[in-house]
């Protein structure tokens, strides 16, 4: 049997379907609202995973924002904030190419970048790359306590990924990003869960990211969804749509 976690995929875009502006830096798309649907949905995962250009392009923190639901997460026995993911074909790549990070706590590796992701917590941190990184950078991420990984030989193996993160009890993983991530875990049947938010604007933009980038879908081939609920969501105009995917219950 092919254990791996239950995966939930998180997305907030435009009511054209794009989850980013063609500037591709994080553009605000979520209401207050939201946000704060986010952070419940944050608190209830074992971990939070995000792909390769989310990492370089935004630096998230992937924490939980409530101290409340932090100290809950704590009366339940749980790590204070979910693992954090990265899934990246090349760290090299990142180390020469991002810039340099937010965060604090880190004073032996200020040089390197992603620190919001590295340092904010606290938090476990997982890397997953591929035989691709030099052994030299992998050392420089483990050094500062990350978990990393090489798995597969130019692109990150994601069944792989799962099974190592179920084999560290992780049961429940939410996604946010970013399109191509999306897209690839849909095509390997690996999505229980997708839930969207439809703001009330348009990016437009054909280099604008969508929820599932990459090659696309033939019809034939193409995920089925099942809808579970779909509402006005907050007083902005937002709208709440929750499938389940390829029938999964």
């Amino acid at each position: 049997m092919n254990l791996r976690p239950r995966i939930l995929v998180n997305v907030a875009m435009s009511a054209d379907g794009k989850i980013d502006s063609a500037a591709r830096k994080g553009a605000a798309i979520s209401s207050a609202a939201d946000k704060a649907r986010v952070d419940r949905l944050r608190a209830s995962v074992d971990a939070i995973l995000v792909g390769g250009r989310t990492l370089l392009n935004e630096d998230p923190k992937l924490t939980v924002k409530s101290a409340e639901l932090r100290a809950e997460r704590v009366r339940k026995g749980w790590p204070e904030n979910p693992a954090k993911v990265g899934v990246v074909s090349d760290i090299g790549a990142v180390l020469l190419g991002a810039p340099r990070g937010q965060g604090q706590g880190m004073s032996d590796h200020q040089d390197l970048p992603l620190q919001n992701f590295l340092s904010s917590g606290p938090a476990k941190v997982y890397l997953f790359t591929t035989r691709c990184t030099e052994p030299e950078v992998l050392a420089r991420f483990e050094a500062t306590g990350a978990k990393v990984h090489a798995m597969g030989e130019e692109r990150v193996d994601l069944m792989a990924v799962f099974r190592s993160l179920h084999e560290a009890d992780i049961r429940s993983v939410l996604v946010e990003g970013g399109g191509t991530l999306i897209a690839e875990l849909l095509r390997l049947g690996l999505v229980d869960e997708l839930t969207i938010y439809i703001a009330p604007i348009i990016f437009g933009g054909s280099s604008s990211p969508t929820l599932a980038d990459g090659s696309g879908f033939l019809a034939e081939q193409a995920p089925s969804l099942k809808l579970k609920s779909v509402g006005k969501f907050d007083d902005e105009g937002g709208i709440l749509v929750h499938y389940t995917v390829n029938d999964k219950e």
